[in-house]
């Protein structure tokens, strides 16, 4: 009954906050929002569902962490060396135990810049062997992208890369607690991993899951395969609850409305448009306004429609 209602609590919030745009909720930290407990030793601190910006640190994605009594396991570098410090002085405050392990979810610049702070407290760190290739190819240009955006806030922060990698799973045994790294296949970004608590049965989805914000498509974001890895191998886990790479904690019904949901929608309207003959220009107006609640709908709908309408006029 008190997860439930904490489920329900988190989508209530989480649905205050797609409708409004809300500022920096932690002002006294370069984080976004103070982390949060969802279930027993699982903490989040939920990033803005918004581009990354100057005001919000990019702190635009999920920060997770999980206390398992002989260590820390963080979850996402940060997109900062001084995004990272701001989470670890939070772990510091509820937790004497030293941080032991760093997960990338991906390559991208929001989940691995803060390497940089990690790997100089001599933490180790791990991430999907595609994402380590993503970040030894395009980490210099997140790095300068970054650099650019965050000004001073972007301070110390360097490229550093994981010191492992995996390719199907990395179990993790801690504090009397069994934990999974997986990479279940292609999603949204190469190297997507999840991070699986079997007896907690709580997913830390990363990117294969997004939560009330529009979720983009990518030139490498193959849809039909996100949606093949979604229904083979993500319901498999029977996952009650879920924290998503965007957006608050919440459940499989939501995420998989606004993830799975959304992406069958697209591609039914985009696939009528080409049964009609329907050309590129036209595509990039094709209905979505079922999804013109979500966060970021005006910088990323007609984008996706034109990277679903060029994979789909193909297959």
């Amino acid at each position: 009954m008190l997860r439930s209602l904490l489920i329900s609590t988190c989508i209530l919030a989480g649905a205050a906050q797609a409708s409004e745009d809300i500022p920096d909720q932690y002002p006294g930290s370069l984080l976004y929002s103070k982390p949060v407990e969802f279930i027993p030793g699982v903490y989040s601190a939920i990033g803005a569902t918004a581009p990354p910006t100057y005001d919000n640190a990019g702190h635009n994605n999920n920060l997770s962490f999980i206390v398992t009594g002989d260590g820390v396991v963080v979850i996402n570098g940060g997109a900062s060396y001084l995004l990272a410090e701001a989470l670890h002085k939070e772990i510091k405050a509820l937790t004497d135990q030293p941080v032991k392990l760093v997960l990338n979810e991906n390559g991208q610049g929001h989940a691995m810049l803060g390497n940089s702070y990690w790997a100089d407290q001599g933490v180790k760190i791990v991430a999907h062997v595609d994402a380590a290739h993503e970040i030894e190819e395009f980490g210099g240009a997140s790095l300068r992208a970054h650099q650019n955006r965050l000004l001073e806030r972007a301070d110390q922060t360097r490229v550093v890369m994981p010191d492992e990698t995996f390719e199907d799973s990395y179990p993790i045994s801690m504090g009397g607690m069994e934990i999974e790294a997986r990479y279940l296949g292609p999603a949204h970004s190469p190297g997507d991993i999840v991070v699986w608590l079997p007896a907690q049965s709580l997913v830390i989805s990363g990117d294969m899951a997004f939560h009330e914000r529009m979720l983009p498509i990518f030139e490498h974001t193959y849809t039909a395969d996100w949606l093949e890895t979604w229904d083979t191998e993500f319901e498999a886990l029977g996952a009650t609850y879920v924290i998503p790479g965007h957006g608050h904690p919440t459940n499989m019904d939501q995420v998989r409305r606004y993830t799975k949901g959304y992406l069958e929608y697209l591609r039914e309207k985009v696939g009528a448009h080409l049964d009609a003959g329907g050309d590129l220009a036209e595509a990039y107006y094709v209905d979505q306004s079922p999804y013109a609640h979500l966060d970021t709908f005006e910088e990323l709908a007609t984008k996706n429609a034109g990277r679903v309408y060029e994979q789909m006029e193909f297959e």
